[in-house]
């Protein structure tokens, strides 16, 4: 089941992620957070929250945070740094982003970031995010993206992603995900493409399959399609930079 090779892996990352540079970046993190309003009474949940860096960061604007992920091990690096923090409005248990055990227009915000790509159908995500906020309460979703011009080019990435982390499922496009928002009843106000710009030896580390794939990937990478522009390795005097593209959308449902 994919929800065992999504416990092994993160498991095994527990320790680096919340630590990865590119988790705790302006781009991928402080982007999203500047989206939620400060608002002392709002309830907000955060679903495969990993080490709750989102969760900690949104506990500042909001009455409380709520966060859910599959892998106890994250949970634990969520609750020491939400300690070792002094923050007592953020709450983390073992949950299913795709099957929330939340009543109806539970919270007023709800986020998930990085999550879907290792998901199959990841419009159940979205729809439960829907589900579990009130009429007229946020939806926010940051993750990696393909892109429609890749073509053929996008199972290559995929390849190469896979090798590296096994529990990785697929990168959606941006059309994809605005679809999934708009069947689950949300209306799209906000969404940004943003580019990153991360170490690539530290991307292949983190990924339990990394180091022993190196050399698949490696010769992967020297038969790089044309044209794809969602996945680039270059090279630069600090080593080799992998080049992606973060998608955040800002949803709302209709009252």
């Amino acid at each position: 089941m994919y929800e065992d090779s999504i416990r092994k892996e993160f498991t095994h990352q527990s320790g680096s992620f919340g630590k990865a540079a590119v988790m705790t970046s302006a781009e991928t993190l402080g982007a999203l957070v500047e989206l939620v309003p400060e608002d002392p009474n709002a309830r907000w949940i955060e679903t495969a929250c990993g080490t709750g860096l989102v969760s900690r960061a949104l506990a500042g604007k909001v009455g409380s945070v709520t966060g859910v992920d599959l892998t106890p091990a994250m949970l634990e690096q969520a609750k020491r740094g939400a300690a070792d923090e002094g923050i007592e409005k953020a709450s983390f248990s073992v949950g299913d982003a795709t099957a929330l055990e939340f009543a109806d227009g539970s919270f007023d915000g709800a986020v998930t970031r990085l999550s879907l790509h290792h998901i199959p159908l990841p419009g159940r995500v979205i729809a439960e995010l829907a589900r579990v906020v009130r009429p007229g309460g946020s939806v926010i979703v940051g993750d990696l993206v393909a892109d429609e011009a890749d073509g053929e080019g996008a199972l290559w990435r995929e390849e190469i992603e896979r090798l590296r982390d096994p529990s990785h499922w697929v990168c959606r496009t941006p059309e994809q995900l605005r679809e999934m928002g708009s069947s689950a009843g949300l209306t799209l106000e906000h969404e940004q493409l943003i580019p990153l710009d991360i170490d690539f030896e530290d991307w292949l580390g983190r990924g339990s399959g990394g180091r022993t794939a190196a050399p698949l990937i490696d010769e992967l990478l020297a038969q790089r399609p044309e044209g794809i522009e969602s996945f680039r390795v270059t090279a630069a005097d600090s080593g080799r930079r992998l080049c992606q593209r973060y998608w955040v959308g800002h949803s709302r449902r209709p009252d």
